[in-house]
């Protein structure tokens, strides 16, 4: 593919680089639009925002660190690599939506409201920032022989994500960006029909993208540790995730359900 989009005498400009930014951008954008629509405020919308980035990218890179620890303090060069690797997203993930619930605390904006806002934007987000995965070669999938196969012959890529060249390989970026598009749509199209309830919408975009992420893992074929010699990181993660979004669905579902509370109320009076 094209890892580098640009390069001015010396001065490299990588197109993962690029697309992450553009995806956090659109995310952020897409979030403050549906923010004003609920009537929150846009500017502490906007700080929340900017932590949830700045969180996102840390905890990408500090969990990729831990799966790749030998590998990235095998030597200053390798560790100096990790600057220009794409992380991991759950580290991202798990980062960001702790940092988030601290500041919504602290500001008492509207917990599961606010969160709501932001699912979408994340799936969208996720959907530009696996192009730049495409691009830039890292991600990459099993090899395989299936006609949509594709194959990188870019020999940066192969010193900056050890992607091999020249063999067919499962599109795991298209994958994700597939599946986290039908996410997004479900999630945007669900959220027009029935009577809703606050947290609906970032409890389903986790359950769906547990439930991705576990399947798609099994075509990848970057290194990225394994818990019990068997799960990889993200797979562990993903069976963590998926019951307890099943439950907060279960739960929020309760606690705003109108019949319920009627029926309540009833036996209380």
């Amino acid at each position: 593919m094209h890892p580098v989009l640009l390069d001015f005498g010396g001065f490299t400009i990588y197109s993962y680089g690029v697309l992450l930014a553009a995806a956090y951008l659109l995310g952020l954008q897409f979030a403050l639009i549906r923010a004003r629509k609920r009537g929150l405020d846009g500017q502490r919308v906007m700080d929340l925002g900017i932590w949830i980035i700045v969180s996102a990218l840390v905890g990408a890179k500090l969990l990729l660190l831990i799966v790749d620890f030998k590998q990235f303090t095998s030597s200053p060069r390798e560790l100096l690599g990790l600057a220009r690797s794409g992380g991991v997203f759950y580290g991202g993930l798990i980062a960001a939506v702790t940092v988030a619930l601290i500041y919504l605390r602290r500001h008492k904006l509207p917990l599961w409201t606010t969160t709501d806002v932001f699912a979408p934007g994340i799936a969208l987000g996720h959907i530009v920032g696996r192009m730049g995965c495409l691009l830039a070669g890292c991600c990459f999938g099993r090899p395989t022989s299936m006609p949509w196969a594709i194959t990188f012959t870019n020999p940066l890529a192969a010193a900056n994500a050890a992607t091999p060249l020249g063999i067919p390989l499962h599109p795991t970026q298209l994958y994700e960006a597939g599946a986290e598009l039908l996410i997004l749509v479900f999630l945007l199209l669900w959220e027009r029909r029935g009577i809703g309830f606050p947290g609906r919408t970032f409890w389903s975009y986790l359950l769906l993208y547990g439930v991705s992420r576990f399947a798609i893992e099994f075509y990848r074929g970057d290194s990225r540790g394994l818990v019990f010699d068997t799960l990889s990181t993200s797979q562990f993660v993903s069976i963590v995730l998926v019951p307890l979004s099943i439950i907060m669905l279960l739960l929020l579902s309760r606690r705003h359900d109108p019949d319920r509370r009627v029926a309540v109320q009833r036996v209380a009076a």
